[in-house]
């Protein structure tokens, strides 16, 4: 067993998590221990009490108290994810983008993005299989919902996963869904500015999750609330009955994208949650589904991300197929993704 150590953030290990930092320097410590030294106030940051996820910097001192040596530790947990060779064949097969620094994979619909209470499998234990050799496995620097399909990145490095973070708040960074929807939203195009706020009920770990929406004038007076705003634009609509959206979620709030297209009256197929009996515009019992051959999947998926390279500083336009379930959808209802244009909001190219 080791005494207490103070140990100094180096100069390259800044802007990272407080667990993956004591994983670097003691491979052999679990997440289940650091968690607990977390609670019992054992592991601290200039002298301040800390969570696992809590970023480190630059400079910074660490209190770490005394730890087992690698051979004192007995029939510890694997801490790494195991991955089933079936698994490990279907995640690679999501691959739709690599190069030494970022990967973009085609995350499937009921994929979980991160591990949570009774989610077995999820695309942050995958990435393991996505190594290729590399010292780290691939880590997460956005996430979709577990029923959201479409284009995710996962970073190769620390720095690279820096870059993307960053650039994902760029204003010039374009995230496109495609959905299709219960209705036909009138106008076709515009901007939802519903704020949006967690309701109240769901579950310990956040199971059961579900946010409501705010009129814009009542977000600053709603405690918890947070803006929110998304654009939306009518690709094709059959009568009344049913529309392909292209959505853009200018801010990036919970089940944003959701929540907005309820609010107008016009929810997403196959969405359980948001898309109930309350809502307008959904025809014949249509709720969560539309019935006949459409599938009951969620009918929503990220289909485009364009942003600049956080090394090579290169603009990449990465575009996601439909889905399976979606694709049987759009050929249903004889809709072609060849019509669409690549930003449906850009005035050169769709006229809404």
């Amino acid at each position: 067993m080791s005494g207490v150590q103070t140990i100094t953030v180096g100069p390259d290990e800044g802007d990272q998590r407080l667990d993956r930092w004591l994983k670097r320097r003691f491979p052999h410590l679990v997440q289940t221990r650091i968690e607990k030294m977390c609670r019992k106030g054992e592991l601290r940051v200039e002298g301040g009490r800390v969570k696992p996820a809590t970023r480190l910097e630059v400079g910074q001192s660490v209190r770490v108290p005394p730890i087992p040596e690698p051979h004192e530790v007995e029939s510890r947990p694997v801490d790494r994810f195991t991955v089933s060779k079936k698994d490990a064949e279907m995640i690679r097969g999501c691959v739709i983008y690599r190069d030494d620094h970022i990967i973009a994979i085609n995350k499937p619909a009921g994929l979980a993005t991160q591990g949570g209470s009774g989610v077995a499998k999820h695309v942050d234990g995958l990435a393991e299989a996505l190594r290729d050799g590399f010292e780290d496995k691939p880590r997460l620097v956005h996430r979709l919902d577990r029923d959201t399909s479409g284009v995710l990145l996962l970073a190769r490095t620390r720095t690279a996963a820096k870059g993307l973070v960053e650039n994902l708040k760029h204003r010039e960074t374009r995230k496109i869904y495609w959905a299709a929807v219960a209705g036909a939203p009138h106008p076709k195009a515009g901007t939802i500015k519903y704020g949006l706020v967690k309701a109240p009920g769901h579950g310990k770990g956040g199971e059961g999750e579900k946010m409501q929406c705010v009129h814009p004038a009542e977000v600053a007076g709603t405690p918890g609330a947070k803006r929110a705003v998304t654009d939306f634009a009518t690709l094709s609509a059959l009568g009344q009955r049913v529309s392909w959206m292209a959505l853009v979620p200018v801010t990036g709030r919970t089940h944003q994208l959701r929540a907005h297209m309820a609010e107008l009256g016009h929810p997403i197929i196959g969405d359980g949650k948001y898309g109930g009996s309350g809502q307008e515009n959904l025809g014949d019992g249509w709720g969560a589904g539309l019935g006949a051959e459409i599938d009951r999947k969620l009918h929503l998926h990220a289909r485009s991300l364009k942003i600049e390279h956080p090394v090579t500083k290169a603009v990449l336009q990465i575009v996601a197929p439909l889905p399976e379930h979606m694709e049987r959808t759009w050929d249903f209802f004889g809709w072609d993704t060849r019509d669409a244009p690549m930003d449906p909001f850009d005035p050169d190219e769709f006229d809404a």
